[in-house]
């Protein structure tokens, strides 16, 4: 199954045609948020924020890539980068430049990428868990007081936009998953992961409890360097007591789910039937 994003005649002449666009002109060249660049004709995360620095060269540089995601190709005397997943062009990859430690400069135009930020308009922090059925997980999720909204959606797959029949086929490569806007002012990221790991079983792989399938793996997508740290460090504590198989794998856009989706247990006045919250940090 696959389905991409239509492209502009701009997007095309870059992205299918290996054009350039002019410097200084793209909407990421100057552009300073934290959260994953990602390809703009599949979606799929290509950069993190924490990659990206001042070059003054007129398009946005980055130092480093998010692992297996970028191909380089030789194209005359420079090295030509494109997407893995989908083969659009990006840009042009340098190195022995010294511009940073790692001597090495992605050079991509602004209209290859998209982003998908980190923190809201309003200053809150986004986080994306994947722990089975949806509906269990918002349902506790929405528990914490201080959890701001939240959506259950789709992410981790191979196509754009898909539905919960695509989903459900397990063609897609999706997760269900949660969004979680809550303020970091009031709690931290470390906190709602110690919490994700309490209400599902992290030792089931990709199940959870009478729901099988790749779409219940347990998951978690992080959207800045600090959050891959944390889950990685608190995966590493558990794994004393557990066999502890959740991913711990970039985010790419988050799709929600159908309105019927939403807030399903709430609606329903049930319970959830594969999820509880069982302690396991003091």
């Amino acid at each position: 199954m696959k389905r991409m994003h239509p492209l502009s005649l701009q997007e095309d002449y870059v992205l299918n045609r290996k054009g350039t666009e002019s410097p200084g002109s793209g909407a990421y060249y100057q552009h300073r948020e934290k959260g994953v660049y990602v390809c703009k004709r599949c979606d799929a995360p290509l950069y993190l924020s924490s990659h990206k620095f001042p070059s003054q060269c007129g398009w946005p540089s980055f130092d480093d890539e998010i692992t297996d995601a970028v191909e380089r190709r030789p194209d005359g005397e420079r090295t030509e980068i494109l997407c893995r997943r989908c083969g659009a062009h990006l840009g042009h990859v340098f190195s022995g430049e010294r511009a940073t430690a790692k001597n090495i400069r992605h050079c991509v135009n602004s209209i290859s990428l998209s982003f998908v930020a980190a923190f809201t308009d309003e200053g809150y922090e986004r986080a994306i868990f994947a722990a089975g059925c949806f509906w269990g997980v918002e349902h506790l999720m929405k528990a914490c007081q201080v959890v701001v909204r939240t959506t259950v959606g789709y992410i981790g797959g191979h196509i754009v936009n898909p539905t919960y029949e695509e989903v459900c086929t397990k063609a897609t490569g999706h997760a269900e998953a949660v969004e979680i806007i809550f303020n970091p002012n009031l709690t931290d990221y470390k906190t709602l992961v110690k919490y994700f790991f309490e209400i599902h079983d992290p030792t089931q792989w990709e199940r959870q409890g009478p729901d099988i399938g790749t779409q219940y793996r347990s998951a978690i997508f992080y959207l800045t360097e600090k959050q891959r740290d944390t889950a990685l460090e608190i995966i590493e504590v558990l794994q004393n007591q557990m066999d502890v198989v959740t991913a711990v794998v970039p985010a790419g856009p988050f799709y929600p789910a159908e309105e019927y989706h939403q807030r399903y247990y709430e609606k329903t006045g049930q319970e959830p039937y594969c999820h509880r919250r069982n302690k396991i940090f003091l």
